[in-house]
C-alpha cells in the first residue's frame, strides 16, 4: 500500500521527465521557446493532478496485488 505522499512524489518525478519531452516536441513543432515553455507548463498543471488521481484509483483495485505474509522467517 502506498501513501498519498508517495503517490504525489512519484507523480512529480514523472512530470519532470514528461514536461521536458513535451517542451522539446513543442519547440520542434513551433520553433518558439516561449510557446514550448507555455505548452509544457499547461500540460504539466493538468496532468500532474490527473496522474495522482489515477494512482489513487489503482490503489483501490486489487487486480495484480499480492497480500504480504503475516510473518517472515
Amino acid at each position: 500500500m502506498e501513501t498519498k505522499r508517495r503517490s504525489f512524489a512519484k507523480a512529480m518525478s514523472w512530470r519532470v521527465f514528461a514536461t521536458m519531452i513535451t517542451m522539446t516536441v513543442a519547440y520542434l513543432l513551433t520553433g518558439e521557446l516561449t510557446a514550448a515553455i507555455e505548452i509544457g507548463a499547461l500540460d504539466t498543471a493538468a496532468k500532474i493532478f490527473i496522474y495522482f488521481g489515477h494512482e489513487r484509483v489503482w490503489q483501490r483495485i486489487s487486480y495484480g496485488k499480492i497480500d504480504a505474509p503475516d510473518y517472515q522467517i
